[in-house]
């Protein structure tokens, strides 16, 4: 009887190093999450994952349209006297990156993790805004871009 229970353990030890194994590859097939950024306005913060990326490498065959404003951006009320602060994982700061309004670089390439502006900036003309509500992304890549993260900026007034 003894060698049948030596039997019986060492199918459950290889059953379960199986199911250890098993579960070990179905966890790394999972996609690992995107760097993330963040807009804070006064005391309120909204953090996003990126609306399109590829993992460092150049974005190709990509509409860019619907990376700006694809679906899930998240919006954020902003009050014109307060400021808004840009705040980016070291990932993508590495890489440099650029504030865009609507489409249209605002910021010029900065490799920093932290930027500022003026909330009323998102609601003037004179900066290719209109209306009370404005797309603001982060384009990552200083040549190509290599990811995109985007929010919605509405007046709070």
């Amino acid at each position: 009887m003894t060698s049948m229970q030596s039997a019986v353990r060492r199918r459950r030890a290889v059953a379960a190093a199986g199911a250890v194994s098993a579960g070990l590859l179905v966890l790394s097939a999972c996609d690992k999450p995107t760097p993330t950024s963040t807009i804070t306005v006064g005391s309120t913060s909204v953090s996003s994952e990126a609306t399109c990326y590829n993992d460092g490498a150049p974005l190709k065959d990509v509409n860019p349209a619907k990376c700006l404003k694809g679906e899930g951006v998240k919006t954020v009320k902003v009050d014109p006297d307060e400021t808004v602060r840009f705040g980016v994982d070291p990932e993508i700061a590495d890489n440099g990156w650029t504030i865009l309004m609507n489409g249209q670089p605002l910021t010029d390439s900065s490799k920093k993790t932290y930027r500022t502006i003026p909330g009323s900036v998102f609601f003037n003309a004179q900066y290719g805004a209109s209306g009370n509500s404005t797309f603001v992304s982060i384009k990552e890549g200083e040549k190509d871009v290599t990811g995109l993260w985007s929010f919605k900026l509405t007046k709070d007034s």
